[in-house]
């Protein structure tokens, strides 16, 4: 039996970098895929992948800082698969500048989208979650959540705030059979890195002791182990997975 067979996975950001392969991993997995991005044609794209690893998916245009959309897209998918077992908060972006230059609109945007946004996913499936006695919340935190970095003041931010989001619903859900848990990833190979110069791309595998980046596929693999029963007493924890750098 595959580790996902039967559960309802609503996955945010879906479209593409470590969100597409979350997607396409779960839909090996057997579980139903509901895929949440902001741009129609590549929620139909990635849609298309998952069904073409043969898993039963369904995408929705959705913008998780509108707390409007997210609360339609949940109903709709409660609506037509009558359970929710999976949500992955994996949307995320980032707006970099050293603190000095920060513009507030650069800071508002990613607190909106990284912070505010998980809490509008989460809290929408919540209430689902303990009316059918279990389900698991997934957030995407950081090792920058952990250790702050250069020039994110904002990102950091967001990242540590959703560790303080996963401690805190843990001890909430946990007696009513909700799992929540964090994933911290390091430096992954995602199109965010795309506007990078090569020499720092140089420098961040340097500081990996695998010396290399992640892929995001083993991210993925982390999502997976965490949304199935195999992880069942895993509950408010925060698992870094970053080749080591911290070390």
């Amino acid at each position: 039996m595959k580790r996902l067979e039967g559960k309802v996975c609503i996955i945010t950001g879906a479209a593409q970098g470590i969100g597409l392969a979350t997607a396409l991993k779960f839909a090996r997995e057997g579980a139903t895929v509901v895929v949440c991005d902001v741009r129609q044609s590549a929620v139909d794209e990635a849609v298309r992948q998952c069904q073409a690893e043969g898993a039963s998916t369904v995408g929705f245009v959705m913008d998780v800082t509108q707390r409007d959309m997210v609360d339609a897209v949940v109903a709709q998918v409660k609506e037509r698969f009558g359970r929710i077992d999976v949500l992955v908060n994996n949307a995320g972006i980032t707006q970099d500048a050293r603190l000095q230059k920060m513009t507030l609109e650069q800071f508002d945007k990613v607190i909106d989208v990284n912070l505010r946004g998980v809490f509008h996913c989460a809290q929408a499936v919540a209430d689902h979650m303990v009316a059918q006695g279990g389900g698991v919340i997934l957030n995407a935190s950081s090792v920058v959540g952990i250790y702050g970095n250069f020039g994110q003041t904002n990102y950091a931010a967001t990242k540590f705030g959703v560790i303080g989001f996963t401690k805190t619903w843990s001890r909430e859900l946990g007696p009513k059979g909700v799992r929540v848990n964090a994933v911290a990833p390091g430096f992954i190979s995602t199109p965010i890195l795309s506007t990078i110069p090569e020499k720092v791309i140089q420098e961040m595998e340097h500081r990996v002791p695998l010396r290399r980046l992640g892929k995001p596929e083993e991210i993925a693999n982390v999502y997976a182990f965490l949304a199935s029963d195999e992880a069942s007493y895993i509950n408010g924890a925060v698992l870094e997975v970053s080749g080591g750098m911290s070390v």
